[in-house]
């Protein structure tokens, strides 16, 4: 579907166990919604994945045979031929791959599909949506027939770019959240939301509005993402784990509310998932999904 990590690793191009993965920056002003756009080739190595809750937002022109998405546990998967709308989860994501998948996508920032969707993000909030939903079926239709026909990935990354740059629209209150997320991110989540709403000057009602409207969730839940995903990238699969130091490094009260919050962001204890990247690591090493997806056993 897409490169894992919440925020993209740009490889400009790279052939990974069977995938090929190109990727690139878009310019100004695009590169303040989106971290990278990239082209996805190849073999999933599992025919399903479990995406943790991440601080992004994807978008994905599919480009090969429909694929699927779980949006939560008690939600029957759904098919996406066309491609996918994602916005900031707050659960965790089941992806169930076709045996080769090929797409054009982006992994956005939280902030950034706002300029792009028709509706408020909260609307679309752990419900991801088809791309025909937010842009219409002619329109998806005609990009995906010029991207079939084009010479190679990096004119398909300009045909998608192109794209985003026509559709790109004035959006109320985004230099507020966009200001806000960024001393989140800064921070690893470990802000008081009291302390972002005193210094953007604005009441603790109309911060997590234009947060819902503009991310699709709060800033507490954001922030509880980022926290959760500094401690995630903290793990060392390969070594040995200080739990304790690995929770109270991302600035978890203690080590219960840590695997407490493990728990629900990937339905994983902290052992288990460190099991699971273990052997991911084994069967698959050095593979590009390593590091952020996880096998949906």
């Amino acid at each position: 579907m897409g490169h894992p990590a919440p925020c993209a690793l740009v490889v400009p191009s790279a052939m990974l166990c069977g995938v090929e993965y190109v990727s690139r920056v878009p310019r100004p002003p695009l590169d303040g919604l989106i971290d990278d756009l990239y082209y996805l080739d190849g073999t999933p190595p599992y025919t399903r994945l479990t995406l943790p809750p991440m601080p992004a937002a994807l978008l994905i022109v599919n480009l090969g045979p429909a694929f699927r998405i779980r949006g939560g546990t008690d939600i029957e998967m759904a098919e996406y031929a066309d491609g996918c709308v994602v916005t900031t989860p707050a659960r965790a994501l089941e992806f169930g791959y076709p045996p080769r998948t090929r797409s054009v996508g982006a992994h956005v920032k939280p902030w950034g599909l706002a300029p792009f969707l028709p509706m408020p993000a909260v609307e679309l909030c752990d419900r991801p949506v088809t791309i025909e939903q937010v842009w219409g079926r002619a329109s998806v239709a005609e990009l995906r027939d010029r991207m079939a026909t084009a010479a190679g990935p990096h004119e398909m990354l300009t045909l998608f770019e192109d794209e985003l740059m026509r559709r790109l629209h004035e959006t109320d209150g985004l230099g507020l959240v966009r200001h806000t997320s960024g001393v989140l991110a800064a921070t690893g989540g470990a802000v008081a939301i009291g302390d972002l709403r005193v210094a953007a000057g604005v009441s603790s009602t109309h911060l997590a509005q234009r947060f819902k409207e503009l991310v699709g969730v709060t800033p507490k839940r954001l922030a509880r993402t980022w926290r959760f995903t500094a401690a995630v990238f903290a793990i060392d699969p390969a070594g040995p784990i200080d739990w304790g130091e690995i929770a109270g490094g991302a600035g978890y009260f203690d080590q219960a509310h840590f695997g407490h919050e493990f728990r629900e962001f990937t339905g994983f204890t902290p052992t288990r998932y460190i099991e699971v990247r273990r052997r991911f690591m084994r069967e698959h090493p050095g593979h590009m999904f390593d590091g952020w997806p996880l096998p949906a056993d």
